[in-house]
């Protein structure tokens, strides 16, 4: 395997000016990969956060990674060399951390301020518009929704039991078997809500004395006009705040 050219700044001077870059998300994450020591691709490092990240964060394109090594290598973060195998063919870039980079992300997991998780649940989104879907359109999302959470979880799962084969990957482990926990519940509350939602047809059904309308959600007559909307004397006011 022959070395053709190695590239980024020297470790313990980032970016030549000597103080910690401004790194987006992606871009610690990317460092964090390469924190655990391997030398790695950029094919590689998408494998590896599809494995790990993926399930709890989210997983940076091909375009995404790429940008942030060049950000990396720039830093004094990462160093690159071109590989090519002994048998000949095209050689591939790997990238390494250097010490900078190592105390940087340390720095920057052990102080950097942890922002609190957004929820931005597309399913539920669709379960609050309900009255325009109807519910045999609801059944399905929901349906494959739990599909789709049971499949995570067992990979997950399987993940967790790789990476208990490394020590180096104890938090690695935590994470995945915390992710296959979290999809165990989003299976499971998809299966609730699809009970809540018979029970609600049910209802519904006894109410209206079972009209079509309710399967094809709400006709434009249906909805309130801005006229019918709560009055001012039925909305709270700042201060009083919702009665239990």
């Amino acid at each position: 395997m022959a070395q053709d050219d190695t590239s980024g700044a020297e470790a313990g001077d980032p970016g030549g000016g000597g103080r910690a870059a401004d790194l987006p998300a992606t871009g610690w994450a990317v460092l964090g990969l390469l924190s655990f020591g391997a030398e790695l691709s950029g094919y590689d490092l998408k494998k590896w956060a599809d494995w790990s990240l993926g399930f709890f964060y989210w997983s940076p394109s091909f375009s995404q990674i790429y940008g942030e090594l060049k950000r990396l290598e720039k830093a004094g973060y990462a160093t690159s060399r071109t590989v090519t195998p002994e048998t000949g063919g095209r050689g591939k870039r790997v990238y390494r951390i250097t010490e900078a980079g190592t105390a940087a992300v340390r720095t920057w997991t052990r102080e950097a301020p942890v922002e609190p998780p957004v929820l931005k649940h597309g399913v539920m989104l669709r379960l609050w518009l309900g009255h325009l879907m109807g519910p045999p359109r609801m059944r399905d999302v929901l349906a494959t929704h739990q599909d789709y959470a049971e499949t995570m979880r067992r990979r997950a799962a399987a993940d967790a039991e790789g990476a208990a084969t490394e020590p180096a990957w104890a938090y690695t482990e935590l994470t995945l078997k915390w992710a296959e926990r979290y999809y165990a519940a989003e299976r499971d509350r998809a299966a609730e809500m699809l009970a809540e939602l018979a029970e609600l047809e049910e209802r519904q059904g006894r109410e209206d004395g079972g009209r079509p309308d309710r399967d094809q959600g709400l006709s434009p007559d249906q909805g309130l006009s801005p006229d019918q909307g709560l009055s001012p004397d039925q909305s709270p006011s700042p201060d009083q705040g919702l009665s239990p």
